[in-house]
């Protein structure tokens, strides 16, 4: 069974993508998805043993993966070397997912510096360093799609404050660059996911798993989401339909940011838990993989 994926046929068709942090997650539902339309994949990450699993996954299925690197992402060097080796065995880069990002649970009283940087350098600092050098040795002459792959921060993020610091500059410097890069047919935009059911959710600490189960009483929608949902707008962003929009956030978190309930609106006067029928989720990738404290 192929991917399912609401997109017409062959949308992709002679585009190729790099996706850095496609061998897992978020970043392996997209490479699916995008293969199946059409595209040629590169794909980026630290483990080449994830990388060439998610290979061998599109490969058989009929899709194109031109190949596979393992590097530091976070080492100003390695990325120039990287993408400079890219474009040389693969031509120009037309769309680009950062989605190689990671972080833990840590309190900002408990929180060292090595420990700050590190989720910074990995959410931010990577993002920055990939993004400029496609633009440099590619798309500043060809044009191109960037999608950065964020987290919601506008809140704050009691209990990873690097991670929110990290994202709010991810956010700001989508935006910047949207600005700079706009003049030579670049856009630039970031999809910040919600709650989303995929296996990054059961490396938090099992003493979380009790409230990452129940999340969806916070959620208007009342469930969590997938990673196909996740996939459907970044695969929209890179598009022709979207090529009047830069510079711009997009979440997909089931209303998560509004929240559930207001001084004015209370949920449970609008029906009780047993009553509530969750929204209807679209899982459209056919080697998913939900995360084992869903189960």
């Amino acid at each position: 069974m192929p991917y399912d994926s609401g997109f017409r046929p062959n949308l992709f068709i002679g585009q190729k993508i790099f996706i850095p942090g496609g061998g897992g997650g978020l970043g392996r539902c997209i490479a699916h998805e995008l293969a199946h339309l059409g595209a040629d994949i590169v794909l980026a990450g630290r483990s080449l043993e994830k990388l060439e699993r998610t290979r061998d996954e599109i490969l058989a299925d009929g899709g194109n993966v031109l190949s596979c690197h393992s590097a530091e992402l976070r080492d100003e060097s390695a990325v120039e070397q990287l993408v400079e080796r890219i474009v040389a065995s693969h031509g120009q880069i037309d769309g680009l997912v950062n989605a190689a990002g990671g972080q833990f649970p840590a309190t900002l009283e408990d929180l060292s510096l090595n420990g700050w940087n590190a989720v910074l350098h990995n959410n931010l600092t990577s993002y920055f360093l990939v993004a400029r050098e496609v633009y440099k040795q590619s798309m500043k002459a060809h044009g191109g799609a960037i999608v950065n792959l964020g987290a919601d921060w506008q809140s704050g993020m009691p209990g990873m404050g690097h991670n929110g610091a990290a994202r709010a500059g991810l956010s700001n410097f989508t935006q910047t660059a949207a600005t700079e890069w706009a003049a030579h047919g670049v856009r630039v935009n970031c999809v910040i996911p919600g709650f989303i059911a995929t296996t990054g959710l059961d490396r938090y600490p099992e003493s979380a798993w009790p409230a990452l189960r129940s999340v969806d009483k916070t959620i208007p929608l009342r469930r969590h989401g997938t990673a196909a949902e996740v996939s459907a707008m970044t695969v929209f962003l890179l598009s022709k339909m979207a090529s009047y929009i830069t510079g711009a956030d997009f979440r997909v978190d089931g209303g998560k940011h509004n929240g559930a309930e207001s001084f004015l609106f209370k949920r449970s006067a609008h029906g009780s838990d047993e009553s509530v029928r969750p929204s209807e989720a679209y899982n459209g990738f056919h080697k998913d993989e939900p995360p084992q404290l869903l189960s």
